[in-house]
């Protein structure tokens, strides 16, 4: 038994002791021989106490970044749940602006299609007076929606004989024919007899809403073609929306740690060159290697934690990669290591297709590393 004072102390086979050779660091195991050993336990005990003081800074650093990274974990999880909820009011608010918009094309087609069999198979036969009829049903749909309604009405029609009052609810029903909205169709056989015959009423002066085209085909065509545009831009904008949640709802679905710790690691990207390759560790993403040629190799793609139970945080498994000639498909381990930088520091292939990395990074720092302390015999 060597004490080795100042050192660890540890046994040696008795078929050791006294065989000439300096196994105990104080020379005890040459206690009757012609062996010279020197006693130089504390020179070592000096340089191991030096390291493990070196590792328990380490350590206390890497703690102390742990515990910010923590904190700022446990903010980008708010502020990305936070957002969520932000795209899902916006998604839902489309949602209704779609409906909205597709409704509005619909009444756009039907327009369309009303202004066309209006124009070609009028009552009397006439395409001139057909034409008549919807540039006037034109002018009289404000919101151009396709309907009349009994505000656009009292907007733009007056009575002539009272100083060309406008006109009150009840009249302007009257001249609706009891209805509070009418499409062309209706307006044709109706109220378009009323304000091309009678006497009693007139459209507003200034009431025109600008320059009309003289073709009713193309104007329900134009605003039938804006409709789909404006449809089409709506429904790019839900697709787009629903896109980035489905993106966030997958990026917070991912285990970061108990206390979101390993969160900060998303959306970054560590490299390392070594040799003729380039490396690049994308957490929670993928692994990639690339030559000097500018070749890319895909090592894998986000798995699992795959740590003990003890420390279950503590390797990442990366999988899928690009298939290996005669393979199957590459994977990458990946250790991560207490420190107080966060860097890939090697990359190893111990067999075909199968990486190992050594990731360090303040998140992989434990307090139950401190606990052990250093040796009493120190």
């Amino acid at each position: 038994y060597c004490t080795n004072l100042g050192f660890r102390p540890h046994y040696v086979p008795s078929s050791r002791v006294n065989d000439g050779i300096c196994d105990c660091c104080d020379a005890s195991d040459e206690y009757n021989s012609h062996a010279r050993c020197q006693n130089t336990c504390w020179n070592l005990g000096q340089k191991e106490r030096a390291y493990v003081e070196g590792q328990m800074r380490t350590l206390d650093e890497g703690l102390r970044l742990k515990q910010q990274m923590i904190e700022e974990g446990v903010l980008l999880w708010r502020e990305k749940q936070a957002h969520l909820r932000e795209l899902q009011q916006a998604a839902e608010d489309l949602q209704i602006k779609l409906e909205k918009h597709r409704w509005r094309k619909h009444e756009m087609d039907l327009l369309q299609e009303q202004t066309s069999k209006a124009l070609e198979a009028g009552d009397n036969g006439s395409r001139q007076q057909n034409a008549s009829v919807a540039r006037l049903f034109q002018l009289l749909d404000s919101n151009k929606d396709g309907r009349i309604s009994v505000d656009e009405v009292k907007a733009k029609v007056v009575l002539v004989h009272e100083a060309k009052r406008v006109l009150s609810e009840d009249e302007a029903l009257v001249l609706m024919g009891g209805g509070r909205e009418m499409d062309l169709t209706k307006f044709q056989h109706t109220l378009w007899d009323t304000l091309t015959r009678a006497d009693n009423v007139m459209i507003k002066d200034g009431a025109s809403g600008g320059p009309m085209s003289e073709d009713p085909h193309l104007k329900a065509a134009d605003r039938a073609e804006w409709e789909a545009t404006n449809l089409r831009k709506v429904e790019e904008a839900y697709e787009t929306v629903n896109m980035e949640i489905r993106d966030l709802q997958k990026n917070l679905s991912i285990d970061y740690g108990t206390d979101w710790e390993f969160l900060f690691l998303s959306g970054h990207c560590y490299k390392l060159q070594m040799y003729e390759y380039a490396y690049s560790l994308c957490p929670f993403n993928l692994v990639t290697q690339k030559s000097t040629a500018g070749t890319e190799v895909l090592l894998g793609r986000w798995g699992m934690w795959a740590g003990p139970p003890k420390n279950h945080y503590s390797q990442m498994v990366y999988e899928n990669g690009e298939p290996c000639w005669q393979g199957g498909s590459r994977t990458t381990t990946v250790t991560l290591t207490c420190g107080t930088e966060t860097a890939l520091r090697s990359v190893k292939e111990p067999s075909k297709c199968q990486y190992i990395m050594d990731f360090q990074t303040p998140v992989a720092c434990q307090p139950v590393l401190k606990q052990r302390g250093v040796h009493s015999e120190l």
